[in-house]
């Protein structure tokens, strides 16, 4: 495996957008930290650490709405992941398939 710690010399956490392997269309954004990073690739589930609550979690552990990870990328600064999954369910806690639903210029 990867050294991850290459991932993390910025800070302890880094934004993983999260989209769709088949259309493309970007479901979420979420935080990884190296644990939650290392327990993704072991799983073949996205893990996340939650800012709000201090904790990890496994996206679809409550819901059932897991996503499964078909291929990891990094960005050129290596402090960026798009993680390409297939969405069982829905991606975003509201019930809809993305967390980008809503169009800031048509409000």
């Amino acid at each position: 495996m990867k050294d991850l710690s290459i991932f993390f010399k910025k800070s302890e956490l880094i934004p993983a957008i999260i989209q769709d392997n088949e259309n493309g269309d970007v479901l979420m954004l979420g935080y990884m930290n190296e644990e939650s990073l290392r327990l993704t690739l072991e799983s073949g589930k996205t893990w996340f650490y939650s800012r709000s609550r201090q904790k990890l979690w496994n996206k679809g552990e409550t819901s059932g709405h897991f996503q499964l990870v078909k291929n990891i990328y990094y960005d050129c600064d290596e402090d960026t992941l798009l993680i390409k999954v297939d969405q069982i369910g829905a991606a975003c806690h509201t019930g809809n398939r993305s967390c980008f639903y809503r169009n800031i210029t048509e409000e």
